[in-house]
């Protein structure tokens, strides 16, 4: 038989004995058998009337069919989730990426729904949970990275036949706003290098608006990473900060971050000077210096943190050359812009950059665009007609 419907049965707290209720029944479904060979049934008890345990079974025999039929899972969103970082997401991810997932996980998705059980999870309690997060003043970037880490888990879910459908897909996210993109001209580039010969960091300043690198890359390049013969360096690791202290190395973002940049003449004469300034302070100090090869440590050897190189020394040299406020990754976007704005293509930028496409680039400096089209109408006038 495939399905049944038995009348449940209710102790009697005087007599002990068992009596059979009017309105509860236990509806139970054949649905295979365990890998032991042991018979496994679907069981659900319904309060109400014997019409409504047989439309449910009818409901679910009909599932059963189609070959849609999900047993409920019965552990709560946050039990689950726990599982799904460990057996799923750690595996496949990056440790920063990883670490940020269960942040997520820990401090806002099991905080507000953490306790509902998975089977039971429904669209309208994510979006409710979507809009709470934007009434805390949390950010839609926020919201978005939320949803992409629950979307993805319960995704899993319904692979595993835990719940029929994945709930996220009936929710409406917040629409991202588009931050202004922030700067230095050609003219302010030149104020604040002017201003940065002081500061011992000129050199990695320098590097950073020449490269358009991103900070983890550049203060994660070591001396084998230049090529002094053919004036070049190539990217192959980032910095990152363990959480509790301490360093290590780790791939770039993306295989195209992995990439090699062509470097000045200039740059190439600024970086020798910098070599030899900081082998002559390694001297003084080689029995503690812990050298690992980087050309932007700190005077014991060891990585610098953005952080401190934004605090110590770039918002310094900012301020001093009285240039406007702008973040210490800004320096690539000033890059890209000057180099867009000069007529470099947006794939060679995107190159440069490491973007994954040059769509990604044009989309990021789309402030430059309008002056790139005129440029261009003006040079095609010009080959039309020699104005």
């Amino acid at each position: 038989m495939a399905g049944q419907i038995i009348r449940r049965a209710k102790k009697d707290p005087k007599t002990g004995e068992l009596k059979d209720t009017e309105n509860t029944w236990l509806v139970r479904i054949f649905i295979g058998r365990e890998s032991d060979g042991k018979r496994k049934y679907h069981n659900k008890t319904i309060h109400g009337t014997k019409k409504d345990a047989q439309k449910y079974l009818t409901a679910k025999l009909r599932e059963k069919d189609l070959g849609i039929f999900v047993e409920p899972a019965s552990e709560s969103l946050s039990k689950y989730l726990d599982r799904w970082l460990l057996e799923i997401a750690k595996p496949r991810l990056r440790t920063e990426t990883f670490n940020s997932y269960k942040q997520l996980v820990d401090n806002y998705i099991g905080k507000h729904l953490g306790t509902k059980k998975l089977s039971q999870l429904q669209g309208y309690q994510i979006q409710k949970f979507y809009n709470d997060m934007q009434r805390e003043g949390l950010s839609a970037r926020t919201v978005r990275y939320c949803h992409s880490v629950l979307s993805s888990a319960l995704k899993q879910a319904v692979r595993w036949k835990m719940i029929f459908q994945n709930p996220c897909n009936d929710c409406d996210l917040p629409k991202m706003q588009k931050t202004e993109m922030k700067y230095y001209t050609p003219g302010e580039v030149k104020k604040f290098l002017e201003t940065a010969k002081a500061d011992r960091l000129y050199v990695l300043f320098y590097l950073a608006l020449e490269t358009g690198t991103r900070p983890g890359e550049y203060l994660g390049l070591q001396w084998k990473d230049i090529d002094f013969e053919q004036g070049s360096l190539t990217v192959r690791r980032v910095v990152k900060v363990q959480k509790g202290g301490g360093f290590y190395f780790a791939e770039p973002k993306t295989k195209k971050s992995r990439r090699s940049i062509p470097l000045s003449d200039p740059l190439i004469t600024a970086l020798k000077k910098h070599r030899m300034i900081q082998l002559e302070a390694k001297m003084k100090i080689r029995d503690c210096y812990q050298d690992s090869d980087l050309i932007f440590a700190t005077e014991i050897g060891t990585p610098f943190l953005s952080g401190n190189v934004n605090n110590r020394h770039f918002e310094k040299i900012r301020t001093k050359a009285k240039l406007s406020k702008i973040r210490l990754y800004d320096l690539r976007h000033t890059n890209a812009t000057m180099l867009l704005a000069s007529g470099v293509s947006a794939k060679v930028v995107a190159e440069r950059l490491g973007h994954s496409s040059v769509v990604l680039t044009l989309d990021t400096y789309s402030h430059v665009l309008p002056a790139m089209q005129t440029d261009a109408t003006n040079r095609l006038e010009n080959m039309m007609f020699g104005t």
